[in-house]
């Protein structure tokens, strides 16, 4: 047994406030009237269960952001959960030592900063009781068959993942797999990782096919059998039927076509002031609202998203039918392309004057991270300049015999090897507390369709120009396939990012936390 110190693992227990909402994150959390619900973490892939080692927190303790609330034992290693914003423990449901305790089971509750957690505590009580599981339960009802299956859940891939898309499925129902072997890709939050199997059997059903967005970490994606055992009769959980969309068949079969349902009457649309936010907009045309009838309570009058809320919860009004979505149906055959081009049709304008893009989950927790860092870590700058008249007559010479090396490999070596005489900075921040690391590792900033990611240079004090050279080159081109591994871009010790090729002169840049 070991212990693997994760801090990035706070990204993974963010305490949303929204009331009655369950988010099944690696940290379970959700609200219970004024608590805030610590459940069991899925902290691997294939762990179902995990066991309190020990609690760090008492229970009417204040809690800081980045504290480790307590150790667990999971199916791999022990492992430190730490929360993200401030809070007070108000009770504690399942103590040290307790035994195995089922992910998503309730073993905490936390007070949000200000709030008495003495009454979260008391109010708290009826809710652990209920979510307690029973001494004998029943068996969850299967349905599809005799045959039991293992479940193969979305894992956590990384240590901010809340949710993640199957890429690709490598595996198909009825085919052999064995340990090691690649089920499936599955994009974070960050890349797209491979989901590797930890024993032989056979892929009896896939649940979530490819292309499955959003599917939260904890849900039921497939199911394995032994081998040997009757795959196509094997018995599907209850929940996996009922919550999975359609699954992928080594046979499918065409449905029949429904019939279309009516259109629904147009929703009537009025103009909105240009002062109008995007989200109360998006009200006011789902409800067909006409803006002229409510009163603003913003800035000058301007009507905000919870004056749009209160004119639709004092009218009862009914919220709106979603679109009807034709089924999909045969395809039809191929129709010859014209002679000539019609010509590219026109983006319509919002008539706001903006459009709304959805942030996706990899740069939400870029922008989530840079500014906790720039909020919490002290960053000072200075500049200074440099005559690399000589470098690049020695990159010429790489040149000329085969190595197209750039500046900014040479930039990497020359900050490994001034980390070597000043090792204090080659730390990383754990518990507060400077952790000195013995080996370089350089985080090198690319820039991706998706977002910025860090690949990591390992041990560049040690490697010559041409193997950093080849390094970066291979890393930045995975980085930009989303295909990097974890250990590619989690654990740098210092971080490079270069604006050189762009003209810049000089930036303030941020500190990639913990570095």
């Amino acid at each position: 047994m070991y212990k693997l110190a994760q801090p990035s693992l706070a990204s993974l227990g963010r305490l949303h406030s929204q009331v009655g909402r369950v988010v099944t994150r690696a940290l379970h959390v959700s609200r219970v009237a004024t608590a805030i619900e610590l459940k069991m973490p899925s902290l691997s892939p294939t762990m179902e269960e995990g066991s309190i080692v020990k609690w760090f927190k008492a229970e009417g303790e204040a809690m800081e952001a980045g504290d480790a609330v307590c150790d667990i034992q999971t199916d791999k290693a022990v492992m430190a959960m730490e929360v993200d914003e401030e809070g007070v423990l108000a009770k504690i449901f399942r103590s040290a030592d307790s035994g195995a305790i089922k992910v998503g089971e309730l073993i905490a509750v936390v007070a949000e900063d200000g709030e008495d957690w003495k009454t979260v505590a008391a109010t708290a009580n009826n809710a652990g009781e209920a979510a307690a599981p029973p001494a004998a339960a029943a068996p969850v009802a299967a349905t599809g068959g005799s045959t039991p299956g293992t479940v193969v859940n979305m894992p956590s891939l990384s240590p901010t993942m809340t949710e993640g898309t199957i890429v690709k499925w490598y595996k198909k129902e009825g085919e052999a797999i064995s340990a090691g072997d690649v089920l499936c890709d599955i994009q974070t939050d960050k890349a797209v990782v491979s989901m590797e199997c930890d024993d032989d059997g056979v892929v009896a059903k896939i649940l979530m096919a490819e292309g499955s967005s959003g599917v939260e970490v904890g849900t039921l994606i497939a199911l394995t059998v032994e081998e040997g055992q009757d795959w196509r009769d094997v018995a599907i959980p209850a929940s996996g039927a009922e919550a999975s969309p359609p699954s992928l068949s080594t046979h499918p079969t065409l449905a029949p076509s429904a019939p279309t349902p009516a259109p629904s009457a147009p929703t009537p649309q009025y103009p909105h002031p240009t002062q109008t936010g995007p989200a109360a907009a998006l009200l006011l045309s789902q409800y067909g609202l006409n803006p002229a009838s409510l009163e603003g309570s913003g800035p000058k009058g301007n009507l905000i998203k919870s004056d749009v809320l209160n004119y639709i919860q004092v009218n009862s009004l009914p919220a709106p039918s979603p679109p009807q979505v034709p089924l999909p149906g045969v395809a039809k055959p191929a129709v010859a392309a014209p002679t000539t081009p019609s010509p590219a049709p026109r983006a319509a304008r919002p008539s706001s004057g903006y459009t709304d893009i959805q942030l996706t989950s990899m740069r939400k927790v870029i922008a989530r991270r840079l500014t906790d860092s720039k909020q919490e870590a002290p960053h000072g700058y200075s500049s200074a300049t440099a005559n690399l008249t000589a470098v690049s007559r020695l990159r010429q010479e790489y040149i000329k015999s085969g190595f197209k090396v750039s500046v900014n490999d040479f930039v990497i070596k020359a900050v490994a090897t001034a980390l070597q005489y000043v090792p204090e900075l080659n730390a990383t921040l754990v518990k507060e507390e400077p952790k000195s690391q013995s080996s370089i590792d350089i985080s090198v900033a690319v820039a991706t369709p998706a977002g910025l990611i860090t690949p990591i240079v390992k041990d560049a004090a040690g490697k010559t120009i041409q193997q950093i050279s080849a390094d970066v080159k291979e890393l930045a081109g995975r980085a930009k396939e989303n295909k990097l591994k974890l250990d590619e871009f989690q654990g740098g010790t210092f971080t490079i990012s270069n604006l050189g090729m762009f003209g810049i002169a000089e930036f303030t840049a941020i500190i990639n936390s913990p570095q």
